[in-house]
Formats: C-alpha cells, sequence, structure tokens
C-alpha cells in the first residue's frame, strides 16, 4: 500500500474519531449528565457553564483538527494550506499525547477507561498522517513567453 493511500485511511479513521467526540463534547455542552465522564470526571451530572462552553470549544477545535489532518493527507481542504497541515498534524499529535497521558491519569474511571485509550489511538492515526503523508508535486507556474510576429 503506497504511503498516500495509508495517510488517507489514517486521516479518515481519525476524521471519524473526531466526529464520535464531538457528538460527545456537543452532548455535554447541551447539558447532558455525562459529567462524570469528561473534564476530569469532577462534576456528577450537568457539567457547570463554563465546562459546558469548553465542551463547545473543544467541538471547534476537532473540526480544526480534522481539517489539519485531512489535509495533510492530500484531500482538499482549501482554506488549509499544505504547510500549515504539515506543522499542524505534527502539533495536533503532540497535543493529543499529553491529552491521552491526561486522561489515563485521571481520577474519572471514564477517562482512564475510554478516553485515554481512545485519545492515544486518535494520536496514532495523527502519527501515521504526519509521517507518512507525501508532499503533492508542487503545482508548476506558468510562463509567460513573447514571440514577435514573423513579418
Amino acid at each position: 500500500m503506497n504511503n498516500n493511500v495509508t495517510a488517507g485511511k489514517a486521516a479518515l479513521a481519525a476524521t471519524a474519531v473526531l466526529a464520535g467526540l464531538s457528538i460527545f463534547q456537543l452532548l455535554l455542552a447541551a447539558g447532558a449528565p455525562f459529567g462524570q465522564a469528561a473534564w476530569g470526571g469532577t462534576h456528577e451530572g450537568t457539567l457547570p457553564t463554563g465546562l459546558r462552553i469548553g465542551s463547545a470549544v473543544a467541538v471547534v477545535l476537532y473540526a480544526g483538527a480534522a481539517a489539519l489532518v485531512l489535509r495533510r493527507a492530500g484531500f482538499r481542504i482549501r482554506w488549509v494550506s499544505a504547510a500549515v497541515a504539515r506543522i499542524g498534524t505534527w502539533v495536533v499529535t503532540a497535543l493529543l499525547v499529553l491529552g491521552a497521558l491526561g486522561n489515563v491519569a485521571s481520577s474519572s474511571p471514564w477517562e482512564r477507561a475510554v478516553l485515554g485509550p481512545v485519545t492515544f489511538v486518535l494520536a496514532g492515526l495523527f502519527l501515521v498522517v504526519a509521517r507518512t503523508a507525501e508532499e503533492p508535486p508542487p503545482v508548476p507556474r506558468p510562463t509567460s513567453v513573447h514571440r514577435q510576429a514573423a513579418h
């Protein structure tokens, strides 16, 4: 399997995981009683307003991360440059590793048992894309050739 196919499949899998996490965060932001499964597990039931806003912001960040990883894998995301995708994918990979470590160290059994492993898998998918995606060849710039008309 060539590198771009591998990167593409990993990017799609990462996007699917991010979509699942986004649904969870949207539910939290909307007031679903899953507080013990997020944000350190210190809030039983519905999260306080500040953390609900944090969950809504997380959805936006997940969407940005999805755009980065998809662009890095070669999908057309016009508003993300190749350079931003290349660097951003590495940055998100590092942040996901840190997040996974925080989840497995959490006092919340849900974060330790579910979100920790999910975040490690997500970090691994981002790492696959960051390492295996190949840069597309540069688009040739048109050259202007001035020809004089024969008389």
